[in-house]
């Protein structure tokens, strides 16, 4: 990655958890138009594929449903340029996985759609921004998806609108096992083996399963790590797959309205097959170094 502009940073632990949100004091809320309406799925025949970007066996979503939605977008990427999802959490600040810059060579082609349902049709909401710089974290390693969580810095703050809500981040306060509702959301083809990225962002309802469930011997056996979830189906059919890497699960608070990102999409062994849930980054257990790096931008080595 020489020449990236890429920053590595510290891990800081003990931080007060401090995240101040912009948007008058408020995330996780959903725009009020139009109205939402939960949608019932079948958990039938979903064709799933081991490489293309999708969310499986998920359906459409409506405008401005997820509004701290990101497409990260690099012009060479095919279709609709869409590369990997992430989550507005300032008006400068967004979270995605490490990964996705993996074969990035150029930070300065990225750049991000906020505020978009339909790529080809953004609409008036939508604004796109230029990245200034990428901070990964410093122990990240692409070979087992460890650490596996970056923040980009915007060139310009974006406003905040009817389709444009910061994402709340979970804080080490949030107890997970009383979230129930949860959903994972990005943009990517549908259909088994199709070269076309999706146009429309798509949503799907997963529940949370066990860790050490999700790393026993029939399941991940030990490829799971301490800060990773794992979400989905036993049975398999709905997923997060390759290309949502970054983009969030969320899941509503048990007392209010609005919602927590709660994990980034980081890897899975295929997509929606049994036994192999999608596993994220807990942004619970990441907390501090997201707050630390937002505040300080502290450089430890620049490539």
């Amino acid at each position: 990655m020489n020449g990236l502009g890429l920053l590595i940073l510290l891990t800081v632990p003990g931080l007060a958890h401090s995240i101040q949100y912009p948007c008058g004091g408020s995330c996780g809320l959903r725009a009020p138009i139009p109205a939402y309406t939960p949608i019932t799925y079948s958990y039938g025949n979903v064709a799933y594929d081991y490489g293309s970007t999708r969310i499986v066996g998920g359906a459409s979503a409506m405008e401005a449903s997820w509004p701290w939605m990101v497409s990260i977008q690099h012009p060479w990427a095919p279709g609709q340029k869409h590369w990997c999802g992430g989550s507005l959490i300032s008006a400068d600040w967004v979270l995605t996985a490490a990964h996705c810059f993996d074969k990035i060579e150029n930070i300065s082609m990225v750049y991000v759609v906020i505020g978009a349902t339909q790529l080809s049709q953004p609409g008036p909401g939508a604004v796109a921004r230029n990245v200034k710089k990428v901070v990964i974290h410093r122990y990240y390693k692409r070979v087992d998806y460890r650490y596996d969580i970056a923040l980009m810095e915007l060139e310009q703050p974006v406003q905040c609108s009817q389709y444009i809500q910061l994402a709340c981040v979970a804080d080490p306060t949030l107890r997970l096992s009383e979230l129930n509702n949860c959903w994972i959301a990005g943009w990517g083809a549908t259909t088994a083996r199709s070269q076309d990225e999706g146009d429309r962002l798509k949503e799907a309802k997963v529940r949370l399963i066990d860790v050490k469930l999700c790393n026993s011997s029939d399941w991940y056996a030990g490829e799971i790590h301490p800060y990773n979830l794992c979400a989905g189906y036993p049975e398999g059919n709905i997923d997060s797959c390759k290309g949502d890497s970054g983009g969030p699960l969320m899941c509503q608070d048990k007392n209010a309205d609005f919602w927590w990102v709660i994990g980034l999409t980081s890897f899975g062994s295929g997509c929606a097959r049994a036994k192999r849930p999608g596993v994220y980054i807990s942004t619970q257990f990441f907390y501090d170094w997201i707050d630390y790096n937002m505040r300080t931008q502290a450089v430890e080595s620049v490539y």
